[in-house]
Order: structure tokens, then sequence, then C-alpha cells
């Protein structure tokens, strides 16, 4: 693991944390590169496109900083970091199909080039493929988090399924996804960088608990970013998730404090789709105080996560771990 003094990270500063985790990275990376490989032609363009989009690798990143934190210095976390980066590409692929979306950072979606079967069927192969990573590391409790992990996400993305144009959806059913979507793979890489380092279980469960709260500041700092940036900003367009009908939290304290005829538009909006009146119902999102009231959602959980981390022993990891929920929220794109 590489070292860096605890001062060198300061709050929201991202770039400090990739210089942190960078050597480590660039392994996972490599192992990914390698991994991705196969005798059809198809799997790898668009293994390829994939890699060549970019991404932050967050969630594979978050899995070798807690490990860091927890003080392991074998290698199993780099198969692990890539068995979490390749269980996160296989439902990007599969949510872009049901998303029906063209553009994912900046970049067309595999889906748009190659179709819906071709992206469906490699999002299976990236699925298969980190299950057999998981096999070499012959730990059956690693195993077990990782495949209840797989289980709740496809649980997730059902659940979204279901709640899509459905104005009446609250905070509770909106959080009950993103838990399940995202913030479940965030705890499950935190919680296995503990278990590598043969953390006591309290720092475990702190550990997955920072995740879990990390991927709720994610996911709800994400969906706001959905009515206040630019396609050039975020790699994908302003208004999609209104387009596609999602219920996130933003139209939801929207709906809570507009006016009769601002919730008219807004759950006409969301009921079937569409971009037609977005600068209004946008605007409509905006007089209603509700990206406020998100932004200051967002930041609660990025401050449990943050508290969440005090049971485990200073080190330049555990800030870098701490400055990451910082930028969660704080993040433009």
């Amino acid at each position: 693991m590489t070292t860096m003094p605890a001062a060198a990270i300061r709050p929201t500063d991202f770039n400090a944390v990739r210089a942190l985790a960078a050597a480590d990275m660039q392994r996972v990376d490599g192992l990914i590169r390698q991994r991705l490989s196969s005798d059809v032609v198809l799997i790898n363009q668009i293994a390829d496109h994939i890699i060549a989009s970019g991404g932050k690798r967050l969630r594979p990143m978050l899995h070798v900083l807690a490990a860091g934190a927890a003080g392991y210095q074998g290698e199993q976390h780099i198969k692990l970091a890539a068995v979490i980066e390749f269980i996160h590409t296989s439902t990007l692929l599969h949510d872009d199909v049901v998303d029906e979306s063209d553009l994912r950072r900046g970049r067309k979606t595999a889906n748009a080039l190659w179709g819906n079967a071709a992206s469906v069927l490699v999002g299976d192969f990236l699925y298969s493929r980190s299950f057999q990573l998981m096999v070499e590391l012959d730990d059956m409790r690693i195993m077990r988090i990782l495949a209840d992990t797989t289980n709740t996400i496809a649980e997730g993305e059902v659940l979204q399924l279901l709640n899509i144009g459905n104005a009446d959806v609250n905070e509770a059913a909106y959080l009950a996804v993103i838990e399940r979507k995202t913030a479940v793979l965030f705890a499950a890489a935190t919680e296995l960088g503990g278990i590598l380092g043969g953390l006591p279980q309290d720092q475990v469960t702190a550990l997955r608990r920072y995740g879990m709260e990390l991927g709720y500041a994610f996911q709800i700092a994400d969906d706001l970013l959905d009515y206040v940036s630019d396609a050039d900003t975020l790699g994908k367009n302003i208004g999609d998730d209104l387009a596609e009908g999602k219920p996130t939290l933003p139209l939801i304290y929207a709906l809570q404090n507009a006016s009769a005829e601002q919730a008219q538009s807004l759950r006409h909006a969301i009921e079937h789709g569409g971009l037609d009146s977005l600068d209004r119902i946008i605007a409509a999102i905006r007089d209603s105080g509700a990206l406020e009231r998100t932004h200051e959602r967002a930041v609660m959980h990025a401050d449990a996560a943050r508290t969440a981390l005090k049971v485990l022993p200073p080190s330049a990891h555990r800030d870098a771990l701490a400055a990451l929920a910082d930028y969660s929220v704080e993040r433009k794109f």
C-alpha cells in the first residue's frame, strides 16, 4: 500500500485522494484489461469502448482505500477491486438498455452503438467474469457478501422500474431504490476492505456504514445534478431522469411544496415523460426550494459517512475516505 501524510488530504481534494490510490488503481486497471479479454470479438469491442469511456473508478477505489485504512498488506484487494468494477459496469450496461440511454460520460452508450441485445449479453459476461474472479479468492465470506450484493442490486433495478411514471412515489420508496441500486455496492466495497485487513467486527461494520451512507449521498447528489448541470459537464443531458419518468428526490420534494398548477405540471411530466415543458418544470423545482432540500439531504448522509469513520485508527487512507464524503456532495459532475 502507498502511504501519504494525513495532512496531504484536504476535504473535497479528489486529486489527492486519487494520488493516494494511484499505485493500486494502476494495477486494478491492468487486471481489468486482462480479464476483459475474450475470444469473442464483439465482447472485446464493447469492453474497449467501456474502458475508453473513462469514469472515476470510484467503487474499486473505495475498496483499495478501505483496505489501506484497515492496514491490509496483501494482494487480494486488487482482484476484489476488479470484481467490484465488473459488477458496476455490468449494471451500467443493463441500465442504459432499460433507460434507452444514448449518452453516458459524454460518449455514446454501448447500446446506442451495438444495440440492446449485445449490451445485455456483454453485461452478463461481465457479471459472470466477476464471479470467476470471486471464486479464485476462495473465501466464502467474501463470496457471500458479493452474491448478496448483486442480488440486491437486481432488486433495486426492478423497484426502480416499478416507480417509473409514478408521481406518488415518496421519499422512503425513493431511498429504498438507491439503497439497493447504488449504496449496497459502495457498502460492500468498503466492508470488504475491512475484512481483508482483519479489523474487529465493530470497525468492519463502521466501514460498511460509511459505504452505505456515502452511496446515499453520492446518488442523491447525482440526482440533483440532473437539474443543475449540463451535458458537457455531467456527461448526460439535463432532464434525462425527468424524460424517463423517474421520480427522483428533487421532484418528490418539489411536489410537496409546489402550487396546485405547478404540481399538476410536475405530475404530468413524471407520468408521461418527455421534455416538452422542461424549462417550466425546472423553474417549478427551483421555486419550491427542492434543490436546496435535496442538497441538504445529501450532506446529511455525507456527514453520517464521515462520522462512521471515527472508530478507525487515524491514517491517510481514513482521511481520504472522509474527503470522498465531502467530494460526493460538492462535485459538479
